[in-house]
């Protein structure tokens, strides 16, 4: 897609028509004057519109499992493969696979879905740095506010699968955990892909933060590591008591 292409919800805007600023960054700006107060509750019927479609549309979704990662993996690591044998599996063990819909690990999740004969779900986000749908995503959403897309993820998704990443991927991965440690969503599993991409992290937070009394020694629990894809989907798939999900 052309740089000078964005996708705003279910706005496209090209060339002349591309706004020099995102959605999110136009909330979140700080502004000297009071014109906001004129401005700022009419945006949240776009917000409530945004969640008003992703409920609609994911509600008969089924079963689901969301998998982030890294957009900038390209398509002849290891890992990329990883992710279409993740999705793949998810596909084949009655799941849909939810990812952010973009390149890299998304689209190798999405593309194993996809061809398994599962649902390829993406949600999609308003960046600065445009990244459309991938071609493998059967069921798509675009949004303009990250706290609106991270509630369709969470709502949705019975368990997260974490691959290496950059600061997206920590902020989903921190943000799950935080949510279970808290039990606002429960019996909820959370696994790590690459043992020595998630290790010294892992390393640190039990020296650091346990080490510091930050956390329990039970929150260390909280997450499984891997580097075997059949872990992965059988620790996410695995039937859990009556009554709990998110």
């Amino acid at each position: 897609m052309s740089k000078r292409t964005r996708t705003q919800g279910p706005v496209i805007r090209r060339q002349g028509q591309v706004q020099a600023t995102t959605t999110d960054q136009r909330l979140l700006a700080g502004r000297g004057d009071a014109g906001w107060v004129h401005t700022d509750p009419w945006r949240i019927m776009r917000i409530q519109a945004e969640f008003v479609e992703g409920f609609g549309t994911l509600a008969e979704l089924g079963p689901a499992i969301g998998v982030f990662g890294s957009a900038r993996t390209p398509k002849n690591s290891p890992v990329w493969q990883a992710g279409v044998e993740i999705g793949r599996g998810l596909a084949e063990a009655g799941f849909a696979a939810i990812t952010g819909g973009g390149p890299g690990i998304m689209e190798a999740v999405n593309k194993g879905a996809a061809q398994a004969g599962g649902v390829s779900v993406g949600l999609g986000i308003e960046l600065p740095f445009e990244q459309s749908l991938n071609k493998h995503v059967t069921l798509g959403i675009n949004f303009r506010y990250f706290f609106a897309r991270k509630v369709m993820f969470l709502k949705y998704s019975k368990g997260f699968v974490v691959m290496p990443g950059g600061f997206g991927t920590f902020d989903e991965l921190f943000e799950a955990l935080t949510l279970v440690q808290t039990r606002k969503v429960t019996s909820f599993p959370i696994v790590l892909y690459g043992t020595s991409f998630w290790g010294p992290l892992l390393d640190w937070v039990r020296d650091q933060v346990l080490g510091g009394g930050y956390v329990s020694e039970v929150d260390l629990d909280l997450v499984t590591v891997t580097d075997n894809v059949e872990d992965v989907i059988r620790a996410v798939t695995a039937p859990r008591p009556a009554g709990s999900g998110t």
